[in-house]
């Protein structure tokens, strides 16, 4: 299951970044400014932050596989309206559109979460990562590949196309989660209620103590410290080692590229060696050093240092914090949960890029880098119960309702046993 879902993630990501390389030049074509080019740009991720715990909490109540399936057919409908996009307005929509389908990071996850031994489950996203990073590698050189053989609308109809196709792959192979179901069933015989969007997400904000909500915010300055950053990391090169946007190309390659090596070939006997919360300390210790070391490169070889250990940190990172985080929650509410990870990732990308130009201007055009691998360096305390999510001894388990009466209309809180699985 996990193989077919892995060729799912591969071909949809080769889908969304074909386009993505073209979307300025599209753009401009129709008269539109650099502004409207990064609103544009933004639009998916803002899209995709919303619509993220709204799949979640679907697959939770009706499948995994419904919900990767629905939004492959969205997100086909989407790129099909780029592809004859007559106006900036057709390509806005286009792009929210394309969010929404998008949105299903976290059901994903959670599908794989749900197919994997608790122990195993960084390496299944681990796994699960490469097999996207490797669709963003091939996919921009397709997509040029493609306008400059047949024209405009090549790269929007092949997107389209490769959504459709892996979306009839999925309906013949991808089965549904085993273990959602006996979930759902189990739950369903207890009359345990999930959550809302709303309640999960206010659960993070309002209960930063809890092990979910920990990991949430964890993720948060993680992935806007490393995602926030690299969007300008261009300035600050340009500045101290005059790279130029003839050679800036390939210093991103090189961080995708190792990104994608240790996912596929060192995570998986990390994750075996330290396990998941060892290693989660070691990759803030080493995404925090190479972006402080980034903001003092002026030579080639401390540049390439800074930029080996800021993807290893990241691929140490996220698939041990989102592992631990699908063992602290129901497996009921685990694809809302991840969706609810993601919207709170999401929002960090989308306002670190901003704060991040502000501090350029005002402070150094060095700052975001140091600033952010500090305060990343500060999270190492909310690193500290991590033992006890992974032995099944939560310090501060999330309240689970059970049912009252039928005729009293609310729920009580009560502790409830819980599988391995569950933690």
């Amino acid at each position: 299951r996990l193989a077919v879902l892995f060729v799912v993630a591969f071909v949809d990501m080769i889908g969304l970044v074909i386009i993505v390389p073209l979307l300025p030049f599209y753009a401009t074509d129709f008269g539109a400014s650099a502004f409207t080019v990064g609103v544009l740009i933004s639009a998916f991720s803002v899209a995709q932050l919303l619509s993220a715990p709204f799949w979640g909490r679907l697959s939770d109540r009706r499948g995994r596989r419904p919900a990767i399936l629905v939004a492959l057919w969205v997100s086909a409908s989407a790129y099909l309206l780029f592809a004859f996009a007559g106006s900036v307005v057709a390509l806005l929509v286009s792009r929210i559109v394309q969010g929404l389908g998008g949105g299903t990071i976290g059901v994903v996850q959670a599908y794989v979460a749900d197919a994997s031994r608790p122990e195993d489950r960084a390496k299944s996203l681990g796994w699960l990562s490469a097999a996207t990073s490797a669709g963003a590698f091939v996919g921009p050189g397709l997509g040029s590949l493609l306008a400059d053989i047949w024209g405009q609308h090549a790269p929007g109809i092949a997107s389209a196309g490769l959504c459709i196709v892996v979306s009839g792959f999925a309906w013949r192979y991808l089965a549904e989660s085993k273990e959602l179901r006996h979930s759902s069933a189990s739950m369903a015989a207890m009359r345990v209620a999930p959550r809302s969007e709303r309640q999960a997400l206010l659960h993070v904000v309002e209960s930063p103590g809890e092990p979910a909500s920990r990991l949430i915010w964890l993720y948060t300055v993680a992935i806007g410290a490393f995602y926030g950053t690299v969007p300008i990391l261009p300035l600050l090169l340009a500045d101290q080692l005059q790279v130029t946007e003839r050679t800036m190309g390939y210093f991103i390659m090189y961080l995708g590229g190792m990104g994608l090596v240790v996912r596929a070939l060192v995570l998986g006997r990390m994750v075996d060696w330290l396990g998941d919360a060892r290693l989660t300390r070691l990759g803030i210790v080493l995404l925090s050093a190479g972006l402080v070391l980034v903001s003092w490169a002026d030579s080639y070889p401390v540049l390439m240092l800074s930029l080996t250990l800021m993807p290893l940190g990241t691929a140490f990172i996220f698939p041990c914090v989102t592992g631990l985080l699908s063992r602290v929650v129901r497996s009921n509410e685990r694809g809302l949960f991840l969706g609810v990870q993601q919207t709170f990732g999401g929002l960090s990308r989308v306002a670190v890029p901003v704060t991040a130009g502000v501090l350029m201007d005002h402070v150094g055009i060095a700052s975001p880098f140091w600033i952010s691998g500090v305060l990343l360096l500060l999270t190492l305390p909310l690193t500290r119960p991590m033992e006890g999510y992974i032995e099944g001894v939560v310090p501060t388990p999330l309240p689970i309702p059970t049912p009252v009466p039928a005729d009293s209309g609310a729920f009580a809180p009560l502790e409830l046993p819980r599988d391995p699985g569950e933690e």
